[in-house]
């Protein structure tokens, strides 16, 4: 993670506080070095920016690194609800064969 980088985003924060893209990459930075403090992004976005379908994928993802699988279905399903209403289907397939390893780990396991 780049301080610096996460310096700039956080000014972009003070701009814009509402910004969806610019809590993401804030996410994104601490995903790498600090699990729970990207949850923390990752949650504010799914909470206040439903609809912005690049948090589903990564969100998930982090939860079931955790270990939090009901979470990480969850998130999986909404995400792939939202991305196809939103007709979104880069992100709806990307979610969709996300989801199928998810479950498939989990009937392995």
């Amino acid at each position: 993670m780049s301080n610096t980088r996460l310096l700039h985003l956080f000014e972009y924060l003070k701009q814009d506080p509402n910004d969806a893209f610019t809590l993401y990459a804030i996410a994104m930075e601490y995903a790498t070095t600090d699990a729970e403090k990207a949850l923390e992004y990752y949650q504010q976005l799914l909470q206040e920016h439903p609809g912005y379908v690049a948090t589903y994928y990564h969100a998930a993802k982090l939860y079931a690194e955790l270990g939090r699988r009901d979470e990480a279905e969850t998130v999986f399903r909404t995400g792939l609800a939202i991305s196809f209403q939103k007709n979104k289907m880069h992100a709806y397939n990307e979610l969709q064969r996300a989801f199928r390893a998810f479950k498939d780990e989990e009937e392995e396991g």
